[in-house]
């Protein structure tokens, strides 16, 4: 897009402005700037559109601003990752084979509760 800007003497100047700026931000910087539009009452689309203006086309969708209106209308104004917990994909063979053993008739489900892994990392033990 071109632009015409005045000189100090009075001479327009064309010059051409980029309107489709990149910026590299982290998911905490794009989450305390969906707090600041939440706290001025916009609503989640208003937000990602005035966020994506200013910082970049793709820098947020509206699906996203939705999720955290969503945690900010229920109180949560926790703007970090939650840390995620996984099943152990490691599974003791001796006791997996011992369970089996006194019980053939348990199922993969319960054969991972008893373990602390998920059923497929007890599937995928059992077919070695």
């Amino acid at each position: 897009m071109e632009c015409e800007y005045l000189s100090n003497d009075n001479k327009t100047i064309d010059m051409d402005v980029d309107h489709k700026l990149k910026m590299n931000l982290s998911h905490r910087e794009i989450r305390v700037l969906l707090l600041h539009e939440f706290r001025l009452g916009r609503k989640a689309t208003e937000a990602a559109n005035n966020i994506c203006s200013t910082m970049g086309e793709d820098v947020l969708s509206i699906r996203t601003a939705q999720h955290w209106f969503h945690r900010f209308k229920s109180g949560n104004f926790e703007l970090d990752d939650l840390p995620h917990t996984r099943r152990p994909l490691q599974v003791e063979m001796d006791v997996l084979k011992q369970l089996v053993e006194e019980d053939p008739r348990l199922t993969l489900r319960c054969l991972a509760e008893r373990l602390g892994c998920s059923h497929i990392t007890v599937k995928t033990h059992l077919n070695k």
